[in-house]
C-alpha cells in the first residue's frame, strides 16, 4: 500500500484552477514537487494537509481520507513551511507544552533531545531566533511526534548553505526505517538532485512531469549547438529552445538523439535545467 496517494485532485479558484492532479508515493521514498510561484505546489500541499478542501479527488494517507479519520489522517502528517508558526513571545518550553498537550505523540524526550543537540537557547524569546534556529524549532516539533508523511513548503527558503545539509540530511534519516515518506516542494533544485527519489512538476495547475528522478535524468538531454544548424525535423523535437551568446540550449528527449548531427553538443542535464526549458516551451 502507498502512504500518500492523490487520485484526480482538483481546486477551482476565481482566477487558477489546479486540474486532475494525480501521483503516488511509496513508503521510505522522497518526491521533489516542483514549479514556478502560482503553478499550484502550494496548493496542492495544502489540501493534502487538510488546511483546504479539494472541489474533487481523492487523497489518502497511510490508507485512510481525513473524511473516514480526521484525528489520525492529521497525526499522520508533519507540515513545515516557509513562515515561522509560532507565537514570538514563546519560548522552547511553551512550544513543548503546548505540542505535548495538542498532539498524542508528542515525545517531550525526543523534543528536548532535538532542541538540545541543535543548541536552540531555551532562554530566548523564539522571536530571537535566526531564520535557521526558527527552522530547526520547527523541525524538533515534527520529528518528536510519530508522524508518517512529513510535507515540506518551500522550508529551506533563506537557510545558509550550512544548515541546508543539515535539513536534508534530517530528511534521509526520517526515511530510513522505510516506513515513512516525504513530499518536498522547494525552488533550490540542486537540493532534489541529491536527495529527491521521484518529481513531479507542475505548471499552472497542470501536470507536466512525474517520473522518478533517476528516469527523468536519463530520457532528457541537453543540446548545445548553432541556431542555424537546427532544421526543421530537430526543431519539432527540441523543447524550451533558449538563445545564448554561444547559440542555443534545449532540452531533447533521448529516444531523439538520433536526430542529432555532429554539429551539436549534448551532456546530461540537471533538474534546474530540464524543468526552465518545458518552462520556456509553454511560455514561448
Amino acid at each position: 500500500m502507498e502512504l500518500l496517494e492523490v487520485r484526480n485532485l482538483s481546486k477551482e479558484y476565481k482566477t487558477f484552477l489546479l486540474d486532475n492532479i494525480s501521483f503516488t508515493l511509496a513508503r521510505g521514498y522522497i518526491m521533489g514537487y516542483v514549479g514556478q510561484n502560482g503553478a499550484g505546489k502550494s496548493t496542492t500541499l495544502n489540501l493534502i494537509t487538510n488546511i483546504c478542501k479539494s472541489s474533487s479527488g481523492e487523497i489518502y494517507v497511510d490508507g485512510i481520507t481525513c473524511e473516514e479519520d480526521e484525528s489520525r489522517y492529521k497525526e499522520s502528517i508533519g507540515y513545515i513551511g516557509d513562515e515561522f508558526y509560532f507565537p514570538d513571545n514563546f519560548r522552547i518550553r511553551d512550544i513543548r507544552s503546548v505540542l505535548r498537550d495538542f498532539y498524542k505523540t508528542f515525545r517531550t524526550e525526543k523534543f528536548d533531545e532535538l532542541t538540545k543537540r541543535w543548541k536552540l537557547d531555551g532562554k530566548m524569546a523564539v522571536k530571537d531566533f535566526s531564520r535557521g534556529m526558527k527552522v530547526k524549532l520547527m523541525f524538533a516539533s515534527v520529528l518528536a511526534r510519530d508522524t508518517k508523511l512529513l510535507v515540506l513548503d518551500e522550508a529551506t527558503n533563506g537557510l545558509d548553505p550550512v544548515v541546508r545539509v543539515e535539513v536534508l540530511k534530517l530528511l534521509q534519516e526520517y526515511i530510513a526505517d522505510g516506513e515513512r515518506s516525504v513530499i518536498f516542494s522547494t525552488h533550490i533544485l540542486s537540493d532534489l538532485e541529491q536527495i529527491a527519489d521521484y518529481i513531479y512538476f507542475i505548471h499552472e495547475g497542470k501536470t507536466v512531469l512525474y517520473d522518478a528522478k533517476d528516469e527523468l535524468l536519463e530520457s532528457h538531454l541537453l543540446v548545445k549547438g548553432e541556431r542555424r544548424a537546427i532544421y526543421p525535423e530537430l526543431q519539432r523535437a527540441l523543447i524550451g529552445i533558449m538563445d545564448n551568446a554561444y547559440g542555443f540550449e534545449a532540452i531533447l528527449p533521448s529516444d531523439r538523439a538520433d536526430l542529432l548531427t555532429n554539429e551539436f553538443h549534448f551532456e546530461k542535464p540537471t533538474i534546474d535545467q530540464i524543468v526552465i526549458h518545458y518552462i520556456r516551451e509553454r511560455e514561448g
